[in-house]
């Protein structure tokens, strides 16, 4: 550790300067002028849409490595013009968080324990089980005779980090399958 000098000292250094008001370059320490933005250091700037609710701020996702470094808002996005909430501007910890699951894990029934699966089998388990779900629970017509053409089997409670256009994608899918329980958890 460096022996303290008197000169160094705030408001002398304050003064020595020629910031009188102490806003200047006076305040800061040797650290703060070597910290450079890692947006400096980025090797791309990737345009994208923030994951978490219905609105669509613009991001400018700074990646280095291959890997995202930072999340911004997007100055040139009509909706949120450079401006991001608190999720959104934390959203680069959804995309780098250590105890973040890259693999599918599968709980068999009655099981205690996880197992990983490959993408492929586990989409095939999915659409499986949807269309049995589907063609076990179809109503074609009620009591009376009048046309339902539902399921009562399959509901659908989609997330915060689904943008607007998949949204639009799973309603349309869930209906044309007969579902009539969609619903989204940015909307409750």
């Amino acid at each position: 550790m460096a022996r303290f000098s008197l000169l160094e000292w705030p408001v002398l250094r304050q003064f020595r300067s020629g910031d009188p008001t102490g806003r200047g370059s006076s305040v800061t320490s040797a650290k703060t002028r070597a910290t450079t933005p890692r947006t400096s250091t980025a090797d791309a700037v990737v345009k994208s849409v923030c994951p978490y609710c219905a609105v669509g701020c613009g991001q400018n996702i700074f990646v280095r490595d291959n890997k995202v470094v930072q999340i911004e808002g997007d100055p040139d996005s009509p909706i949120s013009r450079g401006r991001l909430c608190p999720k959104g501007a934390a959203s680069e910890q959804l995309v780098n968080a250590p105890s973040r699951v890259t693999q599918v894990l599968y709980r068999a029934p009655r099981a205690t324990d996880w197992q990983t699966l490959d993408l492929e089998t586990a989409t095939d388990m999915i659409a499986d089980r949807f269309l049995e779900a589907r063609r076990k629970h179809w109503q074609d017509t009620d009591e009376h005779g009048s046309p339902l053409r539902r399921t009562m089997g399959i509901a659908s409670l989609g997330g915060a980090t689904i943008d607007n256009e998949e949204n639009y994608l799973i309603k349309k899918l869930f209906t044309a399958a007969g579902a009539i329980q969609i619903e989204n958890q940015a909307r409750i």
